[in-house]
């Protein structure tokens, strides 16, 4: 089945508000076996909408909007699709309970507009709005589906959780199903160069890469008749790419690196310490929006001047004269300074050039130290990074903690 996503609102074009919409049903459709080909966006214009919608139903067996269902005048997605379909709207009483009922709780009128909501187009699956008052419709016309969704994300997900993926999923003949791995270390052209025969002669399982933010993930997806098929045809792949990348590979379900490490700490009944310099706290705000970090991160500081260094983790005026706050030298005593003073198994210590001034032709921006200390080791890893500020900043963070990880795993 192939699909167009179809984003109405000026506000999209604009650019005053991102459409996230399109990026999550992308994802949630592929996942499902559905071929997304068309990404559409087009204001509050009638006359264009209608014009949109109709090549659409040209080229697509399945259409999904997203906006325009609200109560002001301009917004018309619902009206558009009727009239393209040669469907009356009639009033839907169920909605037009919830709304009233909505009102009355707030002690407000509920205006004309407002009972604009909740008139739909005629026969017509109406699918409820658990986040908010505007509800989606799914329309069967011959072999073509239209699924109407509210613009907002928290409703429009609530909807696609609620109604519309059981809806698909009863629809489909098979049974799909993905496996994420992920990685770390490693660049995407490398890895695809190691996985080449694999990518090109996939078939079912599928094989797909994404890079983001330093981390690489690979998709598999295959379809079958049950999950045990499908099981049995994904786990030889991904035995395939561990004999490979095993190195690399730092999750099997998906999760982020911070959960990963911090499961790891948690598991091992390992505590944690950090110092940072250039990142910040960026480090220690990964960590801690991972819950339970609690029981596992004692505490993590920003030594971002000389004086602190020495002041808070007893890094030697010497040492700073001699190499300067940006070296292993400098990386080695901050990590050995937490953990003195924090007394956990691990610490680490982050200190370099994010840029993009402070550089220099010894230490450029982009040169980052990382000292990590336990009660059996301690070392320092040096990085040459490029990019913006932000990007050599998180860059940084997903070194340290990829190198808490592989710390855990060598020495716990």
């Amino acid at each position: 089945m192939n699909c167009t996503i179809l984003a109405v609102g000026t506000e999209l074009l604009m650019g005053q508000t991102v459409n996230t919409n399109a990026a999550f049903l992308s994802q949630e459709l592929n996942e499902l076996g559905i071929n997304v080909l068309f990404h559409i966006t087009v204001g509050d214009n009638p006359h264009r909408l209608d014009k949109m919608l109709n090549n659409a139903l040209e080229n697509s067996d399945m259409i999904i909007t997203t906006g325009g269902l609200g109560p002001t005048q301009d917004d018309l997605t619902k009206e558009i699709i009727a009239k393209a379909l040669g469907r009356k709207l009639h009033l839907h009483r169920p909605t037009y309970g919830k709304l009233e009922s909505f009102f009355k709780r707030l002690n407000r009128e509920m205006t004309n507009n407002n009972i604009k909501q909740a008139y739909l187009p005629d026969n017509s699956i109406i699918l409820e709005n658990n986040a908010g008052t505007a509800p989606g419709f799914i329309i069967e016309e011959r072999e073509k589906v239209i699924i109407s969704l509210p613009g907002p994300p928290k409703e429009m997900k609530s909807i696609y959780f609620d109604s519309v993926k059981p809806y698909l999923q009863r629809k489909s003949e098979y049974t799909i199903k993905s496996k994420l791995l992920k990685f770390v270390g490693i660049g995407e052209s490398s890895l695809e160069n190691v996985l080449v025969d694999l990518i090109s002669n996939q078939t079912n399982p599928t094989l797909a890469t994404y890079a983001k933010d330093g981390e690489l993930t690979l998709r598999i997806t295959a379809k079958g008749n049950s999950h045990e098929e499908i099981d049995s045809l994904i786990n030889p792949i991904v035995k395939e790419v561990e004999s490979r990348l095993k190195e690399y590979i730092y999750s099997y379900r998906g999760e982020v690196l911070e959960e990963v490490v911090v499961n790891m700490l948690l598991s091992k009944n390992l505590t944690l310490s950090l110092a940072e310099s250039c990142t910040g706290g960026l480090l220690s705000s990964k960590l801690t929006s991972v819950s339970g970090v609690s029981k596992v991160f004692d505490r993590g500081i920003v030594t971002y001047s000389n004086t602190s260094k020495s002041e808070e983790l007893g890094v030697r005026e010497s040492t700073l004269r001699t190499y300067g706050a940006v070296s292993k030298e400098t990386a080695m005593e901050m990590a050995l300074g937490i953990k003195r003073a924090s007394g956990t198994d691990i610490s680490l210590s982050i200190t370099g050039v994010a840029g993009p001034t402070g550089g220099s032709p010894e230490k450029p921006v982009g040169l980052i130290y990382i000292g990590i200390a336990t009660d059996s080791s301690s070392y320092v890893k040096k990085l040459n990074l490029t990019g913006d500020r932000n990007k050599i900043r998180n860059y940084t963070t997903i070194a340290a903690l990829n190198l808490i990880r592989k710390t855990i795993q060598e020495e716990y």
